[in-house]
């Protein structure tokens, strides 16, 4: 093969170094792991290639795919580009009006879509993206009945295939060769916290260097097993997931669905493994659930051997060499708590855990390192891939890293973050001017806020439009705050406000609905709906202590001296989230203007509309009032 330069090249050279001798993945299919060998996989990406060539995909258009993580997820990309076609990822619980948005904006002429659930969303807006010539499935059930000509099995596109490979032999290993490293090989759209989502072009270079650069701080290799979970409309999945895949042969594993992770992980027991930093906080809360609701024998243990954890990663973070004594004495807690702790939620094995999507609270981090899990904060962009990375030897968990080398970081006159690399992105599509402000001479501007420390580490701030300055003149981060209140397993999102017009800072919060339920039970606290719990004065109670537990360690001026919870969840599907769970702050400022203004003034409640569910299934609305928690009498009002 000539020049290796991109993901189809580098997966049909793995394909034919390890043949029907290694397994290449696993799916986990009615309680069985299934396993597919690299041969296996190797038929079953030139069959699909050639069946959407049969259906007449060009070089150089697109494909969008909806659903979770499974083989014919990696097949399909693998095969689109191996057609010289771009991969456009759509987050798997996108409602209808937002899968058009991404489809007709990338332009896409067929749709993979893997269930009854994703197909339906496309049938709804059919009349509304007519450049797609047909949707495919890998997931019948339910669809052996639905008579419409427009959708269309894996299975049979994989049949196209054969057929054509019979006519025109060669055709697939021939048009894998024509592809180039500057060829588009996925699009991914960013978050669109202000505005609609961009399309990043991501070349086939790109996602290969940065799979280099990641391996140049944690090589992984052909032994190391990898379980695919973060979604692959994510930069994140791609690079250490698919890319590193087919470059390093790593086994990739897919569990059965998002129910049966905990458990699917745990059979795996991965050497690497990658969560966002929501999934990593969310891990973290269940084994503090857990603890307090264990026997007193388990919680004295914790408690009396997680300091030890704590005592000996703050060690390492400083670069001291533990003496005997404490080795001796972590090796114990290791022993008798860490190690089966590790062992119950799946880690035990974990070589390099990674979190990237956002800074990861550092409390989190310094908790899992402290039970003996190597967890480490990757600092990265859709549009860069990489930009800093934590080694073994050089972690310091209110940082995210240095950067890694072969990227050039730098911090402009404004305070933001910019990045160089090979893994800088080659546009937005259709947006020439959102790409001329985001590439000057060669540097991605990144929109964030940080600055380095004396060792070399990046400290992110936030990015540089939601840092916030109070009215005295004080600036702080409103993402720090609210990193440090959600490490608690009773807060599940959070929102801090502040500026140039207010006085002291304010949150709205989001009970944690399944903790703070089991938490009420226990105290033997009677409640009805979600409205009814976030609304108990035994709640407000509850999450007092950890506003006033975050309040103890920031400066006076940043300190929450009011907060409500609020009488519902952050819902992605009213745009208060991003895909990704981050907070849409302008649309959420607007839409809770009410309770905003009343944590300003003298008032102790504010009235609200909120949704209720029933157990029939019914829904209403009803009017009810929202407690304002004052922390300190002497507010300013």
């Amino acid at each position: 093969m000539a020049e290796v330069d991109t993901l189809p090249k580098f997966f049909v050279q793995s394909s034919r170094k390890y043949g029907d001798g290694k397994v290449a993945m696993r799916k986990k299919e009615l309680g069985i792991w299934r396993e597919f060998t690299w041969k296996d996989s190797y038929e079953r990406v030139k069959h699909f290639c050639l069946g959407l060539v049969s259906l007449g995909l060009r070089r150089g258009e697109k494909v969008t795919i909806i659903g979770d993580n499974d083989p014919q997820y990696y097949w399909a990309e693998l095969a689109i580009q191996a057609a010289g076609g771009t991969a456009v990822g759509i987050f798997t619980d996108c409602i209808p009006r937002e899968v058009k948005y991404f489809v007709n904006h990338c332009d896409a002429v067929f749709v993979l879509a893997k269930d009854q659930e994703q197909c339906d969303k496309l049938l709804e807006i059919k009349d509304e993206v007519p450049k797609v010539k047909r949707v495919i499935y890998w997931d019948p059930k339910g669809l052996w009945n639905y008579e419409e000509p427009w959708l269309m099995s894996f299975e049979e596109v994989e049949s196209l295939g054969r057929q054509l490979e019979e006519a025109r032999p060669g055709l697939f290993e021939r048009m894998v060769e024509e592809g180039k490293g500057d060829d588009i090989a996925i699009f991914c759209y960013t978050s669109g916290t202000t505005a609609l989502p961009k399309g990043a072009m991501i070349a086939h270079r790109n996602l290969i260097a940065g799979q280099r650069l990641a391996t140049l701080i944690d090589p992984w290799s052909d032994k190391d097993e990898y379980v695919s979970f973060s979604p692959l409309a994510w930069i994140t999945e791609h690079v250490l997931g698919l890319a590193m895949h087919v470059i390093s042969g790593m086994v990739v594993n897919f569990p059965e669905k998002p129910e049966t992770v905990r458990e699917d992980l745990r059979e795996i027991a991965p050497q690497v493994l990658l969560f966002s930093s929501r999934l990593w906080e969310n891990v973290a809360s269940m084994v503090q659930m857990k603890i307090s609701e264990s026997s007193a024998l388990n919680r004295f243990f914790y408690n009396l051997l997680l300091p030890i954890g704590y005592k000996v990663a703050d060690m390492r973070f400083r670069k001291e060499e533990p003496n005997l004594f404490w080795k001796a004495l972590y090796a114990l807690a290791d022993l008798v708590m860490f190690r089966p702790l590790r062992d119950k939620i799946g880690l035990l094995k974990v070589r390099a855990a990674y979190t990237a999507g956002a800074a990861l609270n550092p409390d989190v981090l310094r908790f899992f390192q402290a039970i003996g899990v190597n967890l480490k904060q990757l600092f990265g962009s859709t549009e860069a891939i990489i930009h800093t990375l934590h080694r073994d030897d050089d972690i310091k968990v209110e940082t995210v890293g240095p950067p890694v080398p072969g990227v050039k970081v730098a911090i402009s006159e404004e305070g933001e973050i910019l990045v160089k690399s090979d893994a800088v992105f080659c546009g937005y599509y259709k947006n020439p001017d959102a790409t001329r402000k985001a590439l000057k001479d060669g540097w991605f501007h990144t929109g964030d806020a940080g600055y380095f420390d004396d060792d070399g580490h990046l400290i992110y701030l936030d990015r540089v439009k939601d840092l916030l300055e109070l009215a005295g003149g004080a600036k702080f981060s409103p993402q720090y705050i609210e990193g440090k209140l959600k490490f608690s397993p009773y807060i599940r999102d959070t929102m801090v406000v502040g500026g140039k017009d207010k006085a002291y800072v304010t949150a709205i919060v989001n009970i944690d609905f399944d903790n703070v339920g089991e938490w009420a039970e226990n105290h033997h606290i009677a409640y009805t709906t979600f409205v009814d719990l976030s609304q108990k004065p035994e709640v407000y109670d509850l999450i007092r202590k950890d506003v006033e537990r975050v309040n103890s360690i920031l400066p006076p001026p940043a300190r929450v001296r009011k907060f409500v919870l609020l009488h519902k969840e952050f819902d992605p599907d009213e745009a208060e989230l991003t895909r990704t769970r981050k907070l849409r702050r302008a649309f959420m400022e607007s839409r809770y203007q009410n309770i905003i203004e009343a944590m300003y003034r003298d008032r102790d409640r504010v009235m609200v509309q909120a949704e209720v569910k029933y157990r029939d299934g019914r829904t209403g609305v009803v009017e009810t009032a929202v407690k304002i928690y004052s922390l300190d009498e002497e507010v300013a009002t």
